[in-house]
């Protein structure tokens, strides 16, 4: 498939024939006939004023594609066509936000695919251009004074302006000033780490696990993270441009049968706070169980570590593994995973069951072979089945 053209499509299953993209385009590009709402490639610029207002998502449509689609073509679609495959498939508006997000995947082998029965998420909806700006609500720390590892829990709130995310999302924000060249800052993607209907049930707000980069190079200077720093230090009530919301794979199942084995170091456990609070707010409506395996130096530097010692184990099973304990011998997730093989290879024979990794690069690979060992003691094939888990939207790498 060519590189050139990111054709902006509506999806004619889920478009209710409101008239609000039409309405709301500025420059004509959507028209509509009896059967479907469309948008002329040769007029649409990508302004995106008409994705925010469409009340069902069908208008967040962005194709790859080698030629454009003529109007005629789309009038006659009862639903889209298959998406091509490919990297450039997901999240193709923002390249920025899409180069960051195919780092973060490479783990996936290139094709990561979401649960089946994950809702539809939301992208694209706000650009650097364009951004919701959100306000700061709060901003705690989450481990403890003292340690060296500062973690930060940070709610924005939206206010009256709809930014939709689902568990596994992520949000841009760009700091404000410029680099050292002279050029605006890159953008930094974070992971949500509430559930999809805010920090509390229905409020119009999502929160980030950020951690304070600050450390000491090799010639005794500092160096300090600009988007984490002005991130840690947001005062109640600033104002925060966000772009996105990101992301079409890393999303949580809606099936409430399935099993979720969470794996994570540090802040990578952001997503899976958003996975525990969902299944925590949709308790008992089915059989699924969370499976936690959480690393981190101590439990002083374990972000959530209060909140994580008041979850109910029928919720929520979970590892918290320490490798810096004084007096105790270095112990890391995949020690713990190993430790508790016969339980995950029982886990991994079930075909409703998903495996989630992130955390820093490198994670990936230790993870990788704690479950060939545990494959091979427990009579799985785990290349032949991590290979199909992948196919089927069931296994998920994101490290940074």
């Amino acid at each position: 498939m060519m590189d050139g053209l990111k054709q902006h499509l509506i999806d004619p299953e889920i478009c209710i024939r409101c008239n609000t993209c039409e309405a709301t385009c500025p420059i004509g590009a959507i028209t509509h006939d009896d059967n479907n709402y469309v948008v002329d490639a040769g007029t649409c610029n990508g302004c995106m004023d008409c994705v925010a207002p469409c009340p069902t998502g069908a208008i967040d449509n962005w194709f790859q594609v080698a030629s454009a689609f003529s109007l005629e073509e789309q009038f006659s679609w009862q639903e889209l066509p298959p998406r091509p495959a490919g990297p450039a498939a997901v999240d193709a508006l923002d390249a920025e936000a899409a180069a960051l997000i195919a780092e973060a995947h490479q783990g996936a082998g290139g094709h990561a695919r979401a649960p089946a029965s994950a809702s539809k998420p939301r992208v694209n909806l706000f650009n650097r251009a364009n951004p919701a700006m959100a306000r700061v609500s709060g901003n705690i720390r989450v481990t403890k004074s003292g340690t060296s590892s500062e973690v930060h829990h940070i709610i924005l709130d939206f206010g009256a302006v709809a930014f939709p995310v689902l568990e596994g999302q992520s949000i841009g924000v760009v700091p404000p000033g410029v680099d050292a060249q002279g050029r605006p800052h890159a953008m930094r993607l974070y992971s949500v780490c509430s559930a999809r209907d805010g920090e509390r049930p229905n409020t119009n707000n999502l929160a980030l696990t950020v951690k304070r980069v600050a450390e000491p190079r090799a010639d005794g200077t500092l160096f300090r993270g600009v988007a984490s720093n002005w991130l840690c230090d947001l005062a109640l009530g600033d104002s925060v441009p966000v772009i996105g919301p990101f992301g079409a794979t890393f999303l949580m199942p809606d099936d409430p049968d399935a099993d979720i084995i969470m794996v994570c170091t540090g802040t990578g456990a952001a997503p899976f706070r958003g996975f525990t609070e969902r299944r925590r707010r949709l308790a008992s409506s089915g059989r699924g169980r969370l499976h936690l395996f959480f690393g981190a130096r101590t439990p002083q530097e374990l972000p959530y570590f209060g909140p994580l010692q008041r979850l109910p184990s029928a919720l929520l099973d979970q590892e918290l593994v320490y490798s810096r304990l004084p007096g105790a011998p270095k112990e890391y997730v995949q020690s713990r995973m190993r430790g508790r093989g016969a339980d995950l290879a029982a886990l991994l024979r079930r075909a409703t069951t998903h495996l989630y990794v992130c955390g820093l690069k490198g994670l990936e690979a230790g993870v990788e072979e704690a479950l060939a060992e545990i494959g091979a003691a427990h009579g799985l094939d785990w290349p032949m089945l991590s290979s199909a888990m992948r196919e089927e939207g069931r296994y998920h790498v994101e490290t940074y």
